[in-house]
């Protein structure tokens, strides 16, 4: 609950509706302002800045989904969160396509409404507080989606530590970018950042790249090299794919860290390092610790500070920003003429499910800008190059709730136990491991 009074624009065209929720609003010291259809909404919103707006979607005149996009339009920094009597699966999936922050059923739980409005009212300042560099700030993480705005600010929290950081997020979600984004926050931004991707070097080489080895060390070492843990002295070192370090190297990279020491394969004699560790994986850490396939004491040693990067499909109202910022670089880099995204285009980047995330998006982007002729980027110039077809299914509109009743239920659970997962785990008849593991899926932290 927001400890701050909040400014909130109610828009529903039935009074006692309004009426209901500017008591409860007041009740807990916020100011409401009513507006009983989308046009009105428009009008108090001409000139004025609120934090949030509470957004019904059956109003006569203009559709609450088409007021939804209006006021984005308007008022692009102020988080918009749907309440309606219409919460079928489409409508929910329509809103959170047009940017709406949080979608709740009418009639709506008190302490979740107070609990979203909080969370959205955070968001706005966050937005406002985000110099306006579109579509990336000055951390060079592209998109200002409530998901990424988040890492931004925990970026800047974790930057100026000297803790060890641990980037999980699936492939091509950006981790390297937050990554960067953390040196370059950071007191050793004038110091080197070196990357070492785990997955992608042999086994038998990588603990050359990582830790050097004298001349003579073995056939073919004809001069002595430097590893990526002493290039990265008064810097960070990125770990890019930890999880694929090989039993024997996850060992001696927790001595070394251990110590603040390396051995290059052949010497007789360590030498001090001091860089920073930040590691990524695409891979759940903790059940591979689980399995046996992954060291728990290297485990603790990296994951000081977590950030999870959160997928495309999770960042919707980021795709057309992304995509527009894509198509102008590479249209530069290749001296063509600029080209544009029809509105058709730009639905069905929305509804498709992203499984490169960032990563297949710039891809298409670059494809698009060399192959399609013409000024003007039709949907059916790129639905060939996806995977499939948007994924229209409800079945993954019911799987997204019942992960977010799941999550809902993990978060009453702890606050009912006062924190303590032992006791909401058994309230909630599952083992402990079972719940730590649903707690970081859902980026819950106790309290």
């Amino acid at each position: 609950m927001s400890r701050h009074p909040l400014d909130v624009l109610v828009v529903d065209d039935d009074d006692a509706v309004r009426s209901s929720l500017r008591t409860v609003l007041e009740h807990a010291g916020h100011s409401v302002i009513e507006a009983e259809d989308g046009t009105r909404a428009l009008a108090a919103l001409d000139g004025r800045q609120v934090d949030a707006v509470l957004l019904d979607l059956a109003m006569p005149g203009m559709h609450g989904l088409d007021a939804l996009r209006r006021i984005r339009e308007i008022a692009p920094d102020t988080a918009v969160i749907v309440i309606t009597g219409e919460a079928t699966l489409e409508n929910a999936m329509r809103a959170g396509q047009r940017g709406a922050f949080d979608f709740i059923e009418k009639p709506p739980d008190r302490e979740r409404l107070l609990h979203v409005l909080a969370e959205a009212a955070q968001i706005t300042r966050l937005r406002r507080h985000v110099p306006d560099r579109a579509p990336a700030d000055d951390l060079g993480i592209l998109g200002r989606s409530p998901a990424i705005l988040a890492v931004h600010e925990q970026v800047r929290r974790i930057a100026p530590s000297q803790g060890r950081v641990l980037i999980t997020g699936e492939n091509g979600s950006g981790k390297e970018l937050v990554a960067q984004a953390i040196h370059s926050e950071s007191r050793r931004s004038g110091g080197p950042f070196v990357k070492l991707n785990c997955a992608a070097i042999p086994k038998d080489l990588l603990e050359s790249e990582l830790f050097g080895y004298e001349r003579g060390a073995f056939t073919g070492a004809v001069a002595t090299k430097k590893g990526k843990l002493e290039m990265a002295d008064k810097g960070t070192l990125l770990l890019d794919e930890i999880g694929d370090l090989s039993a024997e190297s996850q060992a001696k990279l927790l001595r070394a860290l251990e110590t603040g020491e390396v051995e290059r394969l052949g010497a007789t004699t360590a030498v001090r390092f001091d860089a920073r560790i930040v590691s990524s994986t695409n891979r759940d850490l903790v059940e591979a610790v689980e399995k046996g396939d992954f060291r728990e004491d290297l485990y603790y040693r990296l994951n000081v500070l977590p950030i999870h990067v959160p997928p495309l499909r999770e960042r919707g109202s980021d795709i057309p920003l992304l995509a527009t910022h894509f198509l102008a670089r590479f249209g530069e880099a290749e001296g063509r003429p600029e080209k544009h995204l029809s509105d058709e285009t730009i639905a069905l980047l929305s509804e498709y499910h992203w499984p490169g995330n960032v990563r297949e998006l710039r891809n298409l982007m670059e494809r698009a800008t060399v192959l399609v002729e013409g000024a003007t980027i039709e949907a059916a110039d790129l639905a060939p190059w996806l995977e499939s077809a948007p994924e229209r299914d409800e079945g993954r509109g019911l799987r997204a709730e019942v992960e977010r009743r799941e999550a809902e239920a993990i978060r009453k659970a702890l606050e009912g136990a006062n924190g303590n997962v032992t006791q909401a785990a058994a309230g909630l008849g599952i083992d402990r491991t079972n719940l730590h593991r649903k707690m970081r899926k859902y980026g819950i932290g106790r309290r």
